[in-house]
C-alpha cells in the first residue's frame, strides 16, 4: 500500500497540467485516499495509468461522471426495466458512468456482484457515481480484465510497462498515445510524491472498511 504526500502531488500536478477547480482537486484528493486504501493495487505505475484513464475519462473533472449524450443512439442507450426479489420495477438506461463509463446492463450487473453489492448497480445504476463505488470499479475491472479481458499486469509488470497498449483493458486503442503520454507524466508526478515507509506518516484505514460503506 502507498502513502502519498497530497499537496506535493497537487502542486506537481498543477505545474505539468495547469490548475485545476476546486471540485476536481477535491477528486484528485479522495482518489489518491482510495488507492492508499487498496491493498490490491501495488505498482505505481498501475496508479499513473488508472489516474491517466480518469484523467481522459472523465474530461479533466476528476469526478465520477455521466456519459455525454446518456447513450443516445446507442444499443446500451435503451431503456430497459428490472425488477428487485420483490417485484418492485425499476426502468434504468445502462449509459456510462463513473470513472471508466461502465456502460450495458450485463456489465452493471456483473460488477455489481463481484464488489459484493449484490444486484446493487443493476437496480441503481447511479451508484457509479458515487466515487468510492466508481473507484472499486475501476480497480476491480482494471486489476481483473472485467471490462476487455485484458487486465493491468498484462501490460504493466516487472520491467514491462506499456502505457499505450495498456488502453486494451478499457477501449481497444482509442486514444491511446494521450492516454500514454497523461501516465508517463503522471508517474513522475506519483514517485515524487510517495512518502516513504517508517517516515512517521499516517497509515490510511483499510481498504476494505472503506468499500463496506458504499
Amino acid at each position: 500500500m502507498f502513502t502519498f504526500d497530497h499537496a506535493r502531488f497537487s502542486q506537481s500536478y498543477e505545474t505539468a497540467f495547469g490548475r485545476l477547480g476546486p471540485a476536481a482537486v477535491s477528486g484528485q484528493e479522495t482518489l489518491l485516499r482510495l488507492v492508499e486504501q487498496d491493498p490490491d493495487v501495488t505498482d505505481v505505475r498501475w496508479v499513473a495509468y488508472m489516474f491517466a484513464t480518469v484523467k481522459h475519462e472523465c474530461a479533466n473533472r476528476w469526478q465520477p461522471i455521466e456519459e455525454f449524450g446518456k447513450g443516445k443512439g446507442r444499443p446500451y442507450g435503451l431503456p430497459a426495466t428490472v425488477a428487485d426479489a420483490d417485484g418492485t420495477q425499476f426502468t434504468n438506461t445502462y449509459y456510462g458512468r463513473g470513472f471508466v463509463q461502465l456502460t450495458w446492463k450485463l456489465n452493471y450487473d456483473r460488477l455489481g456482484r463481484a464488489l459484493n453489492l449484490g444486484n446493487g448497480l443493476l437496480l441503481h445504476p447511479e451508484h457509479a457515481l458515487e466515487p468510492t463505488t466508481a473507484y472499486r470499479i475501476m480497480s476491480y475491472g482494471m486489476r481483473q480484465g472485467a471490462f476487455t479481458t485484458k487486465k493491468l499486469a498484462d501490460y504493466i509488470h516487472d520491467d514491462t510497462c506499456d502505457y499505450f497498449q495498456a488502453r486494451r483493458i478499457i477501449n481497444a486503442l482509442d486514444q491511446a498515445a494521450l492516454i500514454q503520454g497523461y501516465a508517463e507524466r503522471l508517474e513522475g508526478l506519483l514517485k515524487g510524491s510517495l512518502v516513504p515507509a517508517g517516515s512517521g506518516a499516517a497509515a490510511a484505514p483499510p481498504f476494505a472498511a472503506a468499500a463496506n460503506n458504499s
